[in-house]
């Protein structure tokens, strides 16, 4: 109908990174589930096992989509000492890759031999549902789970089942299906499940920007010239 469609791209990288970042911490240290213990007086005396989680250092990590997101992912983790990063996605991306030494595998391959999983892919007819019973049964035991790009990229029944029976550790999650998640959702009711509500871009600075980037494209529009960031129909 020759509507024309201002968009405001890379202005999130930073802050959804850093949020997967911090929601990985969480999950694999069990921050929620310690601070609760502390409000709740489970905090006594000091027990060799009480609270213990799995650490970053000598790690593998596996990303699911080396894409802007996924490369400010693993910029950041890298300085924790992961020892290799996996990744996939649509094809391979060797100069991409080569600054973390990332190697390219087949998401089975990521899933079997990763500690730690970052879905940052984009929703698309090939990525919907791909994280499934069978993804999940691949990953070891021990394995984190987080995913900070679509709900729909995640089979949810899958995930509380691999979660509720211990075939992975844990899991955090910043989207999901249906958004907001009902208050009576099963994943709610897991402690190994780390659940946000969607505010990978919830910086001061990324919102501003975001408006600012807004209104520049709807000005130009008006005014018949090329937006600053406009998509091509």
């Amino acid at each position: 109908r020759g509507i024309r469609v201002g968009y405001t791209p890379d202005v999130l990288t930073d802050a959804t990174a850093e949020l997967s970042v911090a929601l990985l911490l969480s999950a694999c240290r069990r921050l929620p589930e310690a601070a609760q213990q502390v409000r709740s007086g489970g905090w006594t005396t000091w027990k060799p096992l009480w609270m213990c989680g799995y650490g970053l250092s000598d790690s593998t990590v596996g990303i699911i989509g080396l894409g802007r997101i996924g490369q400010a992912v693993a910029r950041r983790l890298k300085p924790f000492g992961v020892r290799k990063f996996l990744y996939t996605g649509s094809g391979p991306k060797p100069e991409t890759a080569a600054e973390f030494g990332a190697e390219f595998v087949p998401l089975t391959r990521l899933a079997e031999e990763s500690d730690f999983v970052v879905v940052t892919c984009a929703l698309t007819p090939a990525t919907q549902g791909m994280c499934n019973k069978d993804f999940f049964g691949r990953m070891k035991k021990t394995s984190v789970f987080v995913n900070t790009s679509r709900g729909a990229v995640v089979n949810q029944e899958d995930l509380y089942n691999a979660l509720a029976s211990g075939q992975i550790a844990a899991a955090g999650l910043d989207v999901t299906t249906p958004e907001p998640l009902p208050t009576d959702h099963p994943l709610l009711s897991l402690k190994n499940c780390v659940i946000l509500p969607h505010i990978g871009s919830a910086t001061y600075a990324t919102r501003s920007t975001m408006a600012v980037l807004a209104a520049n494209n709807l000005l130009a529009g008006l005014r018949g010239e090329p937006m600053p960031h406009e998509l091509k129909l």
